[in-house]
């Protein structure tokens, strides 16, 4: 058993998969015309960091209440962890695709 996608809702379809496929790497797995239950159209997208794993399902934000969690999703805490070979190359080509980090790099210890 494994998890194959987290929903993360964004604001707008494509410059959600811009961020995940130009800034992150991840790759595009999916993108099909889909339905709300409501009969309203929507997009069914989902990203993946590259060689598989978890996927993302990029839920555009569907009223008010959607949007507003847009960005806040985990209420202030860390929700999601990427691992990289080179975190120095990563973090300059990230810093470089102008992404805001909230804080600096520091060093934390953990699982490796």
């Amino acid at each position: 058993m494994r998890i194959d996608l987290v929903a993360l809702v964004v604001a707008e379809y494509d410059p959600a998969i811009a961020f995940f496929t130009e800034v992150l790497g991840f790759e595009l797995v999916e993108d099909k015309p889909s339905l709300t239950n409501d009969g309203r159209p929507k997009r069914w997208v989902v990203v993946r960091p590259p060689g598989g794993g978890t996927g993302l399902l990029l839920a555009r934000a569907d009223g008010e209440h959607q949007r507003a969690a847009v960005g806040d999703q985990t209420h202030g805490r860390v929700g999601f962890f990427l691992r990289v070979d080179d975190f120095d190359a990563t973090y300059r080509r990230m810093v470089e695709a102008k992404v805001e980090f909230v804080k600096p790099p520091r060093t934390v210890l953990g699982p490796a």
